[in-house]
């Protein structure tokens, strides 16, 4: 058996759904904890999310055991921000999504018709979604230095998906090459401000294509400012996804509710990111099919005053007006040189029949 190609794909394929430059932005709708406990409060997160035409919903897989210490010492504290002096234990045991959920939350995506996969944040993770079809797996920021992680997600032959918060340059290229060399047939990384919520200020989402130049890779943006202007730039600088996190109502609270967008605001988010990148285009200098009409509007040369055979052309009975049907502004001079070769009258265009 042959090793693992480290070649990087310039796209990758989840669900059958191509994610690269030449394709509308991928939208992830980011359910995170703001299910507040409650299935089925997850399950309605699941349809509202259908309805914003998002392309993917992400959830995460983890336990406040699988990822951190019940541990009361100060490392285990959180100090500053959103969830100031909660432990990590706290905040995990919260905010996780139960496994025994995870069937259900599945189920119910795939009968709404859109993409679902998830955060593992362990290998018992990794094997319950891919158990359960997962086509890809995200690796959380926090996670990107966690190359055992990496390697064993990548095992099971779906694409990664990486989020690059905190990463420095040789972080990221690790995380790819490890990636790539244990079996991904793919890998998005996502410029990512691991910050709770993001400013603009921090956003510099200018990152997005110097990190496509520099990796090779498609590029995205887990964005963690309000709305969606951040979102919007970075599809205009190249970012082929974008991930964003979900609630029903910011007023109902939950971990992640102040930094995340409710039901009208997401599909905003997938409507605008999606006609942003259609609006780019490709450079040119042709006349479209849509301006076809405007032609007529152009200004053209037009008799302004009645004129008598062989009388001079002048500025008193000629002129640049619209509609487009006279001879070119442009030739002004020219006609402006001559007589009428005919009886002219106002309203008239200008051909050079009526220039003698």
């Amino acid at each position: 058996m042959s090793a693992p190609s480290t070649e990087i794909p310039p796209s990758i394929e989840i669900a059958g759904r191509k994610i690269g430059a030449d394709h509308s932005p991928y939208v992830i709708c980011e359910l995170s904890g703001n299910h507040n406990g409650s299935l089925e409060r997850c399950l309605a997160m699941v349809d509202a999310a259908a309805d914003t035409g998002c392309d993917a919903i992400k959830i995460q897989t983890y336990t406040a055991d699988t990822i951190t210490l019940d541990v009361d010492r100060p490392e285990f504290k959180i100090h500053g921000g959103l969830w100031d002096g909660r432990t990590l234990y706290e905040l995990y045991e919260e905010a996780h999504t139960p496994f025994e959920w995870h069937a259900a939350i599945f189920e119910r995506a795939r009968q709404r018709g859109v993409t679902i996969f998830s955060s593992p944040f362990d290998e018992t993770a990794v094997d319950l979604l891919d158990s359960l079809g997962a086509p890809a797996f995200k690796i959380a920021s926090f996670e990107a230095v966690d190359l055992p992680l990496i390697k064993y997600a990548a095992a099971k032959g779906k694409p990664l998906i990486i989020s690059t918060g905190m990463a420095n340059l040789t972080e990221m290229q690790t995380a790819l090459d490890t990636a790539l060399s244990a079996g991904a047939p793919g890998v998005l990384l996502l410029h990512c401000v691991s910050s709770y919520p993001a400013t603009f200020a921090d956003a510099n989402v200018r990152t997005v294509p110097d990190m496509a130049a520099r990796f090779g890779c498609p590029i995205g943006l887990s964005d963690h400012t309000p709305g969606t202007a951040a979102s919007v730039a970075a599809v205009s600088l190249g970012a082929c996804a974008v991930e964003k996190h979900f609630t029903l109502a910011r007023a109902d609270g939950g971990p992640d509710a102040a930094f995340s967008l409710e039901p009208a605001e997401f599909k905003a988010l997938v409507d605008d990111t999606k006609n942003a990148w259609a609006a780019l285009g490709r450079a040119h200098y042709d006349v479209l099919g849509s301006e076809a009409t405007s032609l007529l509007f152009r200004r053209s040369l037009y008799v302004t005053a009645d004129v008598k055979a062989g009388e001079p052309l002048t500025r008193a009975n000629v002129r640049s007006v619209r509609p487009g049907n006279g001879l070119p502004p442009a030739d002004l001079d020219k006609v402006l040189a001559g007589k009428a070769t005919r009886d002219l009258a106002r309203g008239e265009p200008l051909d050079w029949s009526m220039v003698g």
